[in-house]
């Protein structure tokens, strides 16, 4: 597969290399226990990265139905499940070191690596939270890192902008290459999150999302 990525201007760093976790984050706290992290630029230098996850990954087309019809889902995707071996050693770093920060919040190890690739504007998923298995009712952490063209991630309650008694807007997360993106706590319940098609010219991008076991 061949898509190209404009190298970023003001990714001056030579080496890739992850940031620290415990300096740049953000957290911006919801309602009902939700709350959303951010790390701007943790993965530097990500070109290699994401060129090589372009190449190596077998990424697979999926179907599914809706309504009478069966249509494409519009991103390719592959699944690494606990114990797999990852197409990159830097996705390993990252997991563990992911691991290693929200230990005390999680109390396991992130152990699975969802990627989604984006080949432009007109990929996308839909308004959906990571409901499947243990986090259907159990709070639990999802970290996203996302490489290649910046996309929106778009949060918004479940119940229409009432939780726990107030009125919670919707949020929206512009991600660059190399950003870090944690959505934890109730998050997955209480709130849905989608990467919105967008008319602009935009090139492909790649997210790799790491949960705990049991959870998709």
């Amino acid at each position: 597969m061949e898509l190209t990525l404009q190298g970023s201007l003001l990714d001056l760093a030579d080496e890739m290399a992850l940031g620290d976790l415990a300096s740049g984050m953000h957290r911006t706290e919801l309602a009902a226990g939700a709350w959303v992290d951010v790390r701007p630029g943790w993965l530097s230098a990500g070109d290699e990265l994401f060129t090589t996850l372009v190449r190596c990954v077998p990424w697979h087309a999926e179907r599914r139905k809706m309504y009478d019809s069966i249509v494409d889902v519009p991103r390719l995707t592959k699944f690494y499940g606990a114990g797999e071996r990852l197409p990159h050693p830097m996705l390993d770093a990252a997991r563990d070191a992911l691991s290693a920060h929200y230990r005390g919040e999680l109390g396991e190890p992130f152990v699975t690596a969802g990627l989604c690739l984006y080949r432009d504007g007109r990929d996308s998923v839909a308004w959906h939270g990571d409901r499947i298995g243990r986090s259907k009712d159990r709070d639990t952490i999802v970290a996203i890192l996302s490489l290649g063209s910046e996309r929106t991630l778009a949060l918004r309650p479940r119940d229409g902008g009432h939780l726990a008694g107030a009125r919670q807007r919707s949020l929206r997360f512009p991600l660059a290459h190399g950003d870090l993106v944690v959505m934890g706590g109730s998050c997955q319940r209480t709130w849905d999150h989608a990467i919105p098609k967008t008319t602009e010219p935009v090139g492909p991008r790649i997210s790799v999302q790491f949960r705990v076991a049991g959870v998709r």
